[in-house]
């Protein structure tokens, strides 16, 4: 995938509008609705068993976001992902925390077995830990390097037929034939809160118009962070510039400041 590819994906958002259902967590779903919408695309928070066939039959991805974990929405979580498969619909999964408790740990590996079409978005130390090796964890913050998971990443690759994206101060796209490295980003972005969800929820949205490799979401928010970041006193102003930045956010923009290999 090269930057065309990556800005053919973000003018099909923009285009289509797709449909993301999201389950996710209440600590972000006001940032990663905002988000969603300042890209282009069309953010619903559905989390009701009674209406997720339906949604699933006109919505372009499904986003499980783990965060807020309970014995209510695990199996909310295992429906919505069957109806994604029965639909032909890519399922993004976000292991918030995965390794910080075995809940954690299991339930993600259980939405991952049922995904038929998968991309797995973590931190470190959560895609370490989904993948049964001993991550470092601090509940939901990653105390590994991202590119100490890569071992972890090839793995789920091979296991669960998906592709992962690893976040961190350098992103990783792990695909089956090709591992991307992306290292747009600011130092600031960590001290807000969801910004690895937001990259979860955007990948949902060009898992819609095809990018099933999370790709073009990790490059976008990258530069979008980047620049955000620039114009940000402290990260309360970055949360801010950031929904300014996604909207805003032009090819030859993406094609001068992205640093991609």
């Amino acid at each position: 995938m090269n930057i065309e590819t990556i800005n053919n994906a973000l003018n099909a958002v923009r285009e289509q509008k797709p449909l993301v259902v999201n389950i996710t967590n209440y600590v972000v779903m006001n940032n990663t609705a905002n988000a969603l919408l300042a890209i282009g695309a069309s953010p619903i928070m559905a989390h009701s068993q009674q209406e997720m066939a339906e949604m699933m039959s006109f919505s372009g991805a499904l986003v499980i976001n783990i965060g807020t974990l309970d014995s209510v929405w695990t199996p909310r979580m295992a429906f919505a992902v069957e109806q994604a498969n029965s639909n032909g619909k890519v399922v993004v999964l976000d292991p918030v925390g995965c390794g910080a408790s075995s809940l954690r740990t299991e339930t993600s590996r259980h939405i991952a077995s049922l995904a038929e079409k998968l991309i797995i978005r973590g931190n470190a130390s959560e895609i370490i830990s989904l993948a049964g090796e001993q991550g470092q964890s601090k509940g939901v913050d990653a105390l590994d390097s991202s590119e100490a998971a890569l071992g972890a990443a090839r793995y789920l690759v091979e296991h669960y037929k998906c592709s992962v994206v690893i976040s961190g101060a350098t992103d990783y796209v792990v695909t089956e034939h090709d591992v991307y490295t992306l290292d747009n980003g600011h130092e600031m972005m960590p001290y807000v809160t969801g910004m690895g969800c937001t990259l979860t929820a955007l990948t949902g949205a060009f898992a819609a118009v095809g990018d099933t490799t999370g790709l073009a979401a990790a490059a976008v928010l990258g530069v979008a962070g980047e620049i955000a970041a620039q114009q940000s006193k402290g990260p309360g102003s970055l949360q801010v510039n950031l929904l300014d930045a996604l909207y805003q956010l032009d090819a030859d923009t993406l094609a001068a400041r992205l640093k991609l290999s």
